[in-house]
């Protein structure tokens, strides 16, 4: 019967899934496997189940050997594989689209919402002292009716701005190439970068990490955007400049941002857990227990596919 290492556990009914498709060894650790047990959990193994933080580079797929089959990563993303090395060894990579499209841009809402608003700062201010209600206490950003600023119009995006109808927000959006389809869902309008974060009350990150999107947001394009601006990252960390961030939030360049993905996770840049008009959340996109347990069982179907001599159904062709 095939192996398979999985770098961290899964779900109870997605494990119970796995083994009846193959063996598997698993870190059954809570905590992301170490490198030196990555290295030797693969060895001898006809397929890896990764995570998004776990680095499988050409040093892994040596070590597991040329028997190896698969790579199939527990995430809609896949930058933590080498995919030109697993391609010169035959190796297939997989991910989880679509699964966990509707979690993302939920969790992308609930960080909107919480920043404009207040939230966590209201909350601590409840749990830990008193407060007296004035005219003016606690004010926060309108969201009705403002303009929505999405860079990235794939699934999520398109996903998230679809839900900002309930809202009555203009939409704008921008990306590598105009989508009829974003358009005819959202009502949107294709813009320039530069553009959107010129006009934008708020600014959502939904592209992939690629060498052309690392710090897609910087310090110029911080310096675009209004003072009352908001900006909203739920995609990768890297994506944005953290550094030029925590300037601009501390100068208060712009109003707020919410984030659930960090340049160096699970740390978190120095400066941003101090302020507060940012809300931090610990990459919990996909966190709901239908989400999770379904990426799992699309994982295992790559998997068994892979492992049959079949073309797995989420097949990373990038």
């Amino acid at each position: 019967m095939s192996k398979v290492y999985v770098t961290r556990m899964l779900p109870r009914p997605v494990m119970e899934e796995l083994g009846r498709v193959c063996e598997y060894a698993a870190n059954e650790e809570d905590r992301p496997a170490s490198r030196e047990e990555l290295l030797s959990g693969v060895k001898g193994c006809d397929g890896v189940i990764s995570m998004l933080n776990d680095a499988i580079d050409a040093e892994v797929m040596q070590a597991a050997g040329p028997q190896c089959r698969i790579l199939a990563n527990y995430a809609v993303g896949y930058n933590n594989i080498d995919l030109a090395e697993a391609r010169r060894l035959g190796i297939a990579v997989t991910n989880t689209p679509g699964v966990l499209t509707d979690a993302t841009a939920d969790l992308a809402w609930a960080l909107l919402f919480a920043a404009a608003r207040r939230v966590p700062e209201g909350d601590r201010l409840v749990r830990h002292g008193s407060f007296n209600w004035a005219p003016e206490f606690m004010l926060g950003a309108d969201i009705t009716g403002r303009t929505l600023g999405v860079i990235g119009a794939g699934r999520i995006g398109l996903n998230f701005a679809r839900k900002a109808r309930g809202f009555d927000m203009k939409v704008i959006y921008a990306g590598r190439h105009r989508s009829s389809e974003f358009e005819a869902e959202t009502g949107g309008t294709f813009v320039t970068k530069e553009e959107l974060l010129r006009t934008a009350d708020f600014v959502s990150l939904h592209v992939t990490l690629t060498p052309e999107t690392r710090h897609l947001i910087g310090e110029p394009e911080l310096g675009m955007m209004k003072p009352t601006a908001i900006l909203i990252n739920a995609s990768r960390g890297p994506v944005v400049d953290e550094k030029a961030l925590v300037r601009a939030l501390r100068e208060r360049r712009i109003l707020a941002a919410g984030l659930d993905v960090y340049e160096n996770e699970p740390e978190v840049e120095p400066g941003l857990k101090e302020l507060d008009n940012v809300v931090l959340t610990p990459h919990v996109g996909t966190a709901t227990v239908g989400t999770r347990t379904e990426m799992g069982f699309m994982v295992v179907r790559n998997v068994a596919a892979a492992l049959a001599g079949q073309e797995p159904p989420n097949l990373v062709r990038a």
